[in-house]
C-alpha cells in the first residue's frame, strides 16, 4: 500500500506556514525555492521519486528518493534491488527488521505530501482512489531514512522508507487488496504534537504509542482516473480530478 503519491501541488506558502515551526515562514519558503522541484501529480515508489521531507537531524526540508537503501548495503546492485523493497516499513516490525532497525532509532524523518492514492479492488479490477485531509492543508507522514555511499563511483544518495500502521476505517474499505497478507494497511499521518515527538522522542515505546491510524473523519477520498496503463494521464493536474467509474454503483462510492 502507499505506493503513489502527489506533493508540491500547493503553493509554497501554504508549505511555509504548516512547516514554520522547523524554521521561520520565509526560510521555509527559501528552501524550497533553491530546491526548484516543480509540482508532481503522480509519482510511483517504484520510479524512487525525489520527495519533500524534513530530517531529525537538521529539521530542515530535503529532497530525499523514495526506497530506503541502507548504509551498509555494499554493491550498487544490491542497492537498487533493496529500495525496490523498502518503499514502506510497518511500524510493528520497525525496530527489529535489519533494514529499518538502525534508521528507526536514528534517523526519522517527516514526509511531506499533499496527498496519497490507494487502488480499490472490485471484481477483478482495481480503482485508484485519492486521499487527502479535508481541510486541503499538506499531510505530514512518519518516516525512515538513511545515506547510502556507492563506494565505486563516490555517490551519496539519502533515502527514505514510509511508515505503515493498519488501516482505519476508511482506508480499510478501499485498501481491499485480497491478496495482501497483513490486511488492510495506510501510512502513519502525524498532527504537529506527533511530527516533534516523532523526531525527537527516541522512545520506541512513545514513538509506537503515536504511530496509529489517523481519525477518519479528517481524511476526504474520492475516484480518479487510471494512474497506470495506457489509459493513464501521468504526471498532469487533471490525475488529480475526480472520476466516476461505470463499474462502480453509487452505494459503492457512497461506502467511502
Amino acid at each position: 500500500m502507499c505506493y503513489n503519491k502527489f506533493y508540491l501541488t500547493k503553493k509554497q506558502l501554504q508549505y511555509a506556514v504548516r512547516y514554520g515551526d522547523f524554521g521561520d515562514e520565509a526560510a521555509i519558503r527559501k528552501q524550497l525555492e533553491a530546491i526548484k522541484v516543480g509540482p508532481t501529480y503522480h509519482a510511483s515508489g517504484f520510479s524512487h521519486p525525489e520527495v519533500p521531507v524534513i530530517l531529525n537531524t537538521t529539521k530542515r526540508i530535503e529532497y530525499l528518493n523514495w526506497g530506503l537503501i541502507p548504509h551498509w548495503i555494499k554493491k550498487p546492485g544490491d542497492a537498487v534491488k533493496i529500495s525496490n523493497q523498502t518503499i514502506n516499513a510497518r511500524i510493528e516490525t520497525l525496530f527489529e527488521k535489519k533494514a529499518f532497525a538502525e534508521s528507526a532509532r536514528e534517523r526519522r524523518c517527516l514526509i511531506i505530501v499533499d496527498g496519497f492514492f490507494e487502488h480499490y479492488h472490485f471484481n477483478k479490477q482495481t480503482f485508484p482512489f485519492l486521499i487527502k485531509l479535508k481541510n486541503d492543508e499538506p499531510i505530514t507522514l512518519a518516516g525512515i531514512w538513511d545515506e547510502w555511499r556507492d563506494n565505486v563511483s563516490g555517490m551519496i544518495r539519502k533515502t527514505y522508507s514510509v511508515v505503515t500502521t493498519k488501516a482505519n476505517q476508511t482506508l480499510s474499505k478501499i485498501h481491499n487488496n485480497p491478496n495482501a497478507e497483513s490486511g488492510p494497511r495506510m501510512p502513519v499521518i502525524l498532527n504537529k504534537n506527533s511530527e516533534h515527538i516523532w523526531l525527537n522522542d527516541n522512545h520506541e515505546k512513545n514513538l509506537l504509542e503515536i504511530a496509529q491510524p489517523c481519525a477518519d473523519d479528517i481524511l476526504t477520498t474520492y475516484t480518479v482516473r487510471r494512474l497506470i496503463g495506457k489509459n493513464s494521464l501521468g504526471n498532469v493536474p487533471a490525475v488529480l480530478e475526480p472520476f466516476v467509474y461505470a463499474e462502480l454503483t453509487e452505494q459503492q462510492i457512497s461506502l467511502f
